[in-house]
């Protein structure tokens, strides 16, 4: 824009300049036409004074024009040129960081999976294409009006380049550390699965280590060692570890001693057997304890009949007594024996020697009512265990 109105203004110099020679030749001729005598006399010394100044003027304005345009041609050269090389060495420098930070990333980027490696890799040929793209070369101006606007617009494209260059390696750096992170999690992972899996191992080795073995074996006593410790550790009950080897589960073991550690087989059929005994033991003392129970309230019933009965006769004022006969001995010593069991258990008991044996009898009662409910009484009494009582008239 500069070299353009400095032209404009040297041709409007030179044709401002040509105007005003053409008039002053044309009033020179105008006045050697009025004046013909003095124009033979002054023309040789007009030359001199008019024409020639004026001719040496505009050629020296045309000379020092021409030199203006070409030193300022040869700046616009210098410029151009000298811009030239800055836009190529920045291109250098750009080109060969972005190969550095390229190479680096892909260096880093081979040891990952494929999947990656090719987003990367598709990231870097978009970013490469871009590069391309805004590498093109501008092409030079035709005319030296348009040199300053060229030489910005090549700052601004190379400033737009080297913004898309760092965006670029930007998004390489972002795609590099996400794939660092995507790693190390992958690792991380990696690390938990195996400690889970030895985790896993290690139970399994010390649920082995505890299970009973698939044979039986011979299992020499350590110092230390009990039935309940070795029941523990071979995971089995105390009770069929000491079933196996005939012994009491509150058995002390000697240092030395040699005992049977059960197959896993004969430790099911032993907690078999010991479930089925428990089991039977259970029963029985729930039959024990529905018969005590069963007893007491028939011991309980007899006694109230028995108070019932015995008011009843005090009431009525019956007469005779009556015994309840409990046993018939052979001789005298059983009888005694018998009757010590059943004063034991709260009687009276009384022994008549008779033709057959020595009779054990139970009573007095008043009346034949009281003696049948003390009948009913003794044969319910769990302590006495008899069922063959039955009433006699005493006297």
């Amino acid at each position: 824009m500069n070299f353009s109105r400095q032209a404009l203004l040297g041709i409007g110099m030179i044709i401002g300049g040509s105007v005003m020679l053409y008039a002053m030749v044309q009033q020179i001729g105008d006045t050697n036409k009025s004046q013909p005598g003095s124009a033979m006399i002054n023309q040789p010394s007009a030359e001199p004074t008019s024409v020639q100044p004026l001719t040496t003027d505009i050629e020296t304005e045309k000379r020092i024009l021409a030199q203006k345009q070409k030193e300022r041609a040869a700046r616009v050269a210098e410029q151009e040129k000298r811009a030239q090389q800055f836009l190529t060495e920045q291109e250098a420098a750009e080109a060969q960081a972005l190969a550095k930070a390229r190479a680096e990333s892909q260096q880093y980027l081979a040891s990952t999976t494929p999947s990656i490696e090719d987003n990367v890799d598709t990231n870097s040929t978009n970013k490469e294409a871009t590069k391309n793209t805004l590498a093109t070369p501008i092409s030079a101006p035709s005319s030296a009006e348009t040199s300053t606007d060229g030489a910005e617009a090549k700052k601004k494209a190379l400033a737009e380049q080297q913004a898309a260059e760092r965006q670029a390696t930007i998004r390489e750096q972002a795609a590099a550390k996400k794939l660092a992170d995507s790693k190390k999690e992958a690792d991380v992972k990696k690390q938990a699965e195996a400690q889970v899996a030895a985790e896993k191992k290690r139970e399994a080795d010390e649920a082995a280590k505890k299970t009973p073995p698939k044979s039986p074996s011979d299992y020499q006593v350590k110092r230390g060692d009990g039935l309940i410790k070795l029941a523990r550790q071979y995971d089995m009950p105390v009770e069929v570890l000491a079933q196996a080897n005939n012994l009491s589960p509150s058995t002390s073991l000697n240092l030395g001693q040699t005992i049977t550690i059960p197959s896993r087989k004969q430790v099911e059929r032993l907690e078999r057997e010991a479930t089925a005994a428990e089991q039977a033991r259970e029963e029985k003392r729930q039959r024990e304890e529905a018969l005590v129970k069963k007893s007491a309230d028939a011991k309980r019933d007899a006694q109230q009949k028995l108070s019932e009965a015995r008011k009843e006769v005090k009431e009525t004022d019956a007469k005779g007594s009556f015994g309840v006969q409990v046993a018939l001995a052979n001789d005298q010593s059983k009888a005694d024996e018998m009757a010590k069991k059943f004063q034991s258990a709260g009687y009276q008991v009384k022994t008549s020697p008779t033709s057959r044996g020595v009779r054990v009898i139970v009573g007095p009662e008043r009346g034949k009512v009281a003696a049948l409910a003390l009948k009913d009484k003794i044969n319910s009494d769990p302590k006495v265990n008899t069922t063959s009582a039955w009433v006699l008239y005493w006297r």
